[in-house]
């Protein structure tokens, strides 16, 4: 589309880039709406979002003990990854009898379960 020309006297000081990324379906539908509104890009987000005729729907944002809880989870979510893939490693290689990698799997199995209902019984709680 090409430029609209310059208005003598308008402010044209617009030196502040805004860049943000899509998925594809996302900047077909963006696309879409810029296409039909007739407007370049920048054109219609500078009318559409400073101008204020969006809807901005903003996400709850975490608490610390949200945050802490999160990081424990993180940590231990890895440490418990990294013993069953060495587990699973040592049973291919033979190091570890079927008996002990079949009870060390209900082991990690139960672990997971106490860690899952220990994070509903948290997030009920901050309900």
């Amino acid at each position: 589309m090409a430029r609209a020309p310059k208005i003598e006297g308008e402010k044209t000081e617009k030196s502040r880039p805004v860049a943000f990324r899509l998925k594809l379906s996302d900047y077909e539908a963006y696309r879409a709406k810029f296409t039909a509104s007739g407007l370049s890009q920048s054109e219609f987000f500078r009318q559409y979002v400073l101008t204020n005729t969006t809807q901005v729907i903003a996400k709850p944002r975490m608490t610390e003990s949200d945050m802490e809880i999160l990081r424990i989870f993180r940590k231990f979510s890895n440490n418990v990854n990294q013993i069953a893939h060495r587990l699973n490693a040592d049973h291919l290689e033979g190091k570890v009898s079927q008996d002990t990698y079949i009870a060390n799997l209900e082991e990690l199995h139960e672990m997971n379960r106490q860690l899952k209902a220990a994070l509903r019984y948290v997030i009920d709680y901050a309900d």
